[in-house]
C-alpha cells in the first residue's frame, strides 16, 4: 500500500463532499498496489503530460489524477468531476495548469474562447 498525499485542489474538492462520501472516494487510490501502477489496468490508466508520468483513477463520479513519488507516495495532483469541463481539458491534453483548474467555470469559458481565437490568427 502507498502513503496518499494531496495538492491543495484535490483537498479542496474532497472537503467539498460529506464524510461517507469522501471515503468511497478515496477507497480505490487507498487500496492501489506497485502491481496496478507497473500494468494500469481500468479503472486505472497511465499518460504523460508536460515530461511528468501521471496516472488517473476513476472512483464514482470523480478522477484522480495524481504521480507516483519515492517512497511509496502517490500525490493527488487534481481530483475533477468525470465529465467536467476540467476533465476534459486534462483528458485530451490541452494546455491547462493547476491554477486554471480552480478558477471559476466563467473564467474556463474565457480561456476557450482565447485558444478558439489563437487557432484563427
Amino acid at each position: 500500500m502507498f502513503q496518499v498525499t494531496f495538492s491543495e485542489q484535490s483537498i479542496h474538492e474532497l472537503n467539498r463532499l460529506g464524510q461517507l462520501a469522501q471515503l468511497e472516494a478515496i477507497g480505490p487510490i487507498s487500496r492501489l498496489t506497485a502491481g496496478d501502477l507497473v500494468q494500469p489496468r481500468e479503472p486505472l490508466g497511465k499518460f504523460h503530460r508536460g515530461g511528468q508520468e501521471l496516472y488517473r483513477l476513476r472512483s464514482g463520479g470523480h478522477r484522480f489524477y495524481f504521480e507516483s513519488r519515492e517512497a511509496g507516495t502517490l500525490h493527488v495532483v487534481w481530483i475533477l468531476h468525470q465529465n467536467s469541463l476540467e476533465d476534459f481539458l486534462v483528458r485530451n491534453k490541452l494546455p491547462v495548469s493547476e491554477a486554471q483548474l480552480v478558477e471559476q467555470h466563467s473564467k474556463f469559458w474565457k480561456y476557450l474562447e482565447s485558444l478558439t481565437q489563437s487557432k484563427t490568427k
